[in-house]
């Protein structure tokens, strides 16, 4: 064990979410590796995020890890999201937090926003990979300038950016592109795929879903940068022009219990409530590999901060064809298999009829696709990096920004 790398990753908190996700599935390949030794260390306990709150105990990410013995720790901060997030740093929480750095060799920050930890005086000197999850840094507050401040004080080794668009965004930013590294998303392969048909049958017929419907899935969190209001928008009009038409909505936030979700699904089918009867608000799903499975189309929204969306990935696995409007790497994603869209509710609509109209087209090409998105290749190129900061230790010098 003793010769095992020691890599202790800081998380903001447990939330449900793409970045948690993936970074879950990189930890744990690590871990049972058997040439790394992972713990994390998040700063909140709960996260209150898209009108609920999130223990970091009832989280799956939380789970996964602690079930194959990664050591997992809070920093005993209650609960994050909004104001908590620019709360000082104690002596306390300080000292917590340099114990157990001092055990690590490398740090892992799970987006830039735990670098302001990091960069509290007497934070231990050890070399810090920055994961990038998104394409707009200049729309995370403070984050931007605390990256900037570890990569001028020779902190950061490395950046991996998950999308050639995370990497370009980050360099426009001012960040030496000499540390950005891309490293394309990958899942699972062994859980994300198609099911018999027999199969498919029933995990619709879970869902409350006709086994001959057609089937639009928008799996995300309630969030600005979604641009939920042009899913409904688009999904009003489909449910309109497809009568077999349902659509599910899976994510933190998308239950009845989030007032504003409600609101905009009154104010557009107010005039046909019968429409609501075929959506679906089936909020955080632990199993969504069934969902997409179930799924004739996987749907994306977004017009800003997206870099390389796990939805997009882990649906088509599935066999759903991804429609996503161009944002992030969308287009290269979704190119071969899929089609992207104009950010407009009526060309959305007929592109999710298009999708469902040639899915036995996009089907060859969906399975063709799989290795490209395998998660071995992905965690093994995080190992490349890690090691190489580990490697590299004592040779780096401060970056000039």
């Amino acid at each position: 064990m003793t010769s095992q790398l020691r890599v202790m990753s800081i998380y903001e908190g447990f939330f449900s979410g793409g970045a948690r996700a993936l970074h879950t599935t990189v930890v744990a390949g690590l871990h049972t590796g058997g040439t790394h030794q992972h713990s994390v260390l998040s700063l909140y306990s709960a996260m209150r995020r898209e009108t609920i709150l999130q223990r970091m105990e009832e989280d799956a990410s939380y789970r996964s890890l602690s079930a194959i013995g990664v050591e997992v720790r809070s920093l005993g901060r209650r609960i994050g999201g909004g104001a908590a997030a620019r709360k000082a740093f104690s002596a306390a929480e300080v000292a917590t937090a340099v114990a157990h750095a001092r055990r690590a060799d490398i740090i892992l920050s799970l987006k830039e926003q735990p670098l302001r930890l990091v960069n509290q005086p007497g934070f231990p000197r050890k070399p810090v990979i920055v994961c990038l999850h998104r394409s707009d840094p200049q729309n995370q507050g403070s984050a931007l300038a605390e990256f900037k401040t570890a990569v001028a004080d020779g902190r950061v080794a490395a950046a991996i950016c998950c999308a050639e668009s995370t990497r370009s965004a980050y360099e426009a930013a001012g960040i030496p592109s000499s540390l950005l590294k891309v490293i394309p998303n990958g899942v699972d392969l062994t859980r994300f795929q198609p099911v018999p048909v027999r199969r498919r049958a029933a995990l619709r017929r879970s869902l409350g879903v006709p086994a001959k419907a057609s089937v639009v899935t928008l799996a995300a969190r309630y969030d600005p940068m979604k641009n939920v209001p042009l899913f409904l928008a688009a999904a009003r009009r489909w449910l309109e022009r497809e009568p077999a038409g349902h659509v599910l909505m899976c994510g933190a936030g998308m239950t009845t219990a989030n007032i504003e979700l409600c609101g905009l699904l009154n104010d557009l089918f107010d005039d046909e409530p019968r429409y609501l009867n075929r959506l679906h608000l089936l909020g955080i799903r632990r199993d969504m590999e069934a969902v997409y499975a179930a799924t004739d189309v996987v749907a994306l929204t977004s017009v800003s901060g997206e870099a390389a969306p796990l939805c997009l990935i882990e649906g088509a696995m599935c066999g759903a064809v991804p429609v996503s409007t161009d944002v992030g790497d969308t287009v290269p994603i979704v190119a071969g298999h899929g089609l992207i869209t104009a950010p407009e509710p009526e060309a959305i609509s007929a592109a999710w009829s298009e999708a469902v109209r040639r899915r036995a087209e996009f089907t060859p090409m969906l399975l063709g696709s799989r290795e490209r998105f395998s998660h071995t290749r992905m965690i093994a190129s995080y190992a490349g990096v890690i090691d190489g900061a580990h490697r590299d230790l004592g040779l780096r010098v401060p970056q000039r920004l």
